[in-house]
């Protein structure tokens, strides 16, 4: 565990991630002296301004002074907004000198696209995870809470931060200490890695029933190519007639609806953080064509996509 730990601040990042992820240190010095040091980069130096208008003041602009021995990038809705040539070099020129680097919320995709993730495991906030593997095809993208594969350091951002920085406490000094920490910010327990990013399917839907359950999780997996509703059937072992009836009598929808709807959620979260075409995502999403898909988003966010974009920087994807 570094005892100098910097964080760049990416305008619009993530103020939950940031603080999440400074907190256990700052407990941490309470209970063992001082045992970590952080300090705030920007890229020029000056104040950032966090995705809900709170503003942080930097210690030092990225290029200013000895690096620590690990470098987190905290980024939030768009990051590569701000990614260039500088900021590629920059972070390239750690990594050389020996720089543990890593990524919370967003920050993945910044080192992702300095070419920095390359045969590594990572990990992105879930609600970029579509976005991470249509950009970024060839790396190993997974849904954990945070990741560490040797000289490298991702997570999902939020509150993973802290079980992120937990876990590296309870590696350099002792899971002790790390529970002490845990226990100042009255936490039920200290989530490992492989803990889910999302509620359970049956918290976000409030359901109970099993089938329904694995249905719905069925239809998540499989969005490029829908399943029929009596392949849907199948897998739970019942009639379509039955599937039917159950969605209406849990979610009051019918299974068609509800999988329209998944696949229309991850085709706005594809629109808003990366620079696929329409079509692209049409097809991503299991549409048949970009008119249709066009005329279903409107239906059910009454804008057409193209009005709907937050798009990345202008890059080429690598």
């Amino acid at each position: 565990m570094p005892d100098t730990i910097d964080l760049l601040l990416l305008p619009g990042f993530s103020a939950m991630g940031f603080i999440s992820a400074i907190e256990p240190l700052r407990v941490a010095n309470r209970f063992r002296g001082a045992l970590y040091r952080w300090r705030v980069l920007s890229l020029d130096g000056g104040a950032i301004a966090a995705s809900n208008g709170m503003s942080v003041n930097a210690d030092q602009a990225l290029e200013e002074g000895e690096p620590g021995r690990l470098l987190l990038v905290v980024a939030g809705f768009e990051p590569l907004r701000h990614f260039g040539p500088a900021l590629q070099q920059a972070l390239r020129k750690r990594e050389h000198a020996g720089v543990v680097l890593g990524g919370i919320d967003t920050g993945a995709m910044v080192l992702a696209e300095a070419g920095l993730l390359d045969g590594y495991r990572a990990t992105v906030h879930w609600e970029a995870l579509e976005a991470f593997r249509e950009r970024y095809p060839r790396l190993q993208v997974t849904q954990e809470l945070f990741e560490i594969d040797r000289r490298r350091i991702t997570c999902a951002g939020g509150t993973a931060s802290i079980d992120l920085m937990l876990d590296l406490i309870a590696q350099a000094h002792g899971s002790e200490l790390a529970v002490q920490v845990s226990e100042q910010f009255v936490l039920g327990r200290i989530r490992p890695r492989q803990d889910h990013q999302r509620m359970e399917i049956a918290v976000r839907y409030g359901l109970r029933n099993k089938k329904l359950v694995k249905v719905i999780g069925a239809m998540e997996r499989d969005t490029e190519q829908p399943l029929s509703t009596q392949a849907l059937a199948d897998t739970v072992q019942v009639t379509r007639r039955q599937l039917e009836r159950l969605f209406r009598v849990y979610l009051s929808a019918s299974p068609r609806a509800v999988y329209l709807k998944i696949r229309l959620d991850k085709a706005q979260q594809l629109l808003r953080q990366t620079d696929c075409t329409v079509l692209e995502i049409s097809i991503a999403c299991g549409f048949e064509s970009a008119s249709y898909f066009s005329r279903c988003y409107r239906a059910q966010f009454n804008c057409c996509p193209r009005k709907d974009r937050h798009p990345l920087r202008e890059v080429p994807a690598r």
